[in-house]
């Protein structure tokens, strides 16, 4: 589990598709600068960036994303677990605690979309998507306040 369901949601989008699997809890950005212009749109792609440098963040990956073979198993919707290439839910504005955290983050340090997914304490060559409220705990999650806009 990535993602502890304590969470405040003030501003969603559910306009994007990701085709690559990945657990919820991490920072996503755009495949392609400029892409998908309405909520159909199947350029609006999402993915969990390689690399920090050059990453475009869209927001912080609310599904599971999975690939099942849907003829013999079916989506676990109490799991919020998104069949790949399916769209799934981003939060743009609000506070989540996570297991994605690169570094060392201390309550008040900025956080930066880091390499693959992860929220990290550099801002070399990143941007920043929030703040950290709190240290990592001994489960190694912490709290981040998100504000992608």
């Amino acid at each position: 589990m990535a993602l502890k369901p304590d969470r405040i949601e003030v501003l969603t989008d559910v306009s994007f598709f990701m085709n690559t699997t990945g657990v919820r809890g991490g920072v996503v950005s755009a495949v392609t600068s400029g892409s998908g212009v309405s909520m159909d749109d199947a350029n609006g792609v999402v993915a969990y960036a390689a690399a920090a440098s050059g990453a475009l963040p869209i927001g912080v990956l609310l599904n599971d994303v999975v690939n099942y073979d849907l003829t013999r198993q079916h989506i676990n919707w109490h799991k919020d677990e998104v069949q790949l290439g399916g769209k799934v839910t981003l939060l743009r504005v609000g506070q989540v605690t996570t297991n994605l955290v690169a570094g060392t983050p201390s309550a008040g340090s900025g956080a930066y979309v880091g390499a693959n997914g992860l929220i990290g304490t550099s801002s070399t060559n990143a941007v920043k998507i929030g703040s950290f409220l709190s240290s990592v705990d001994s489960d190694g999650y912490a709290k981040v306040s998100v504000n992608i806009q």
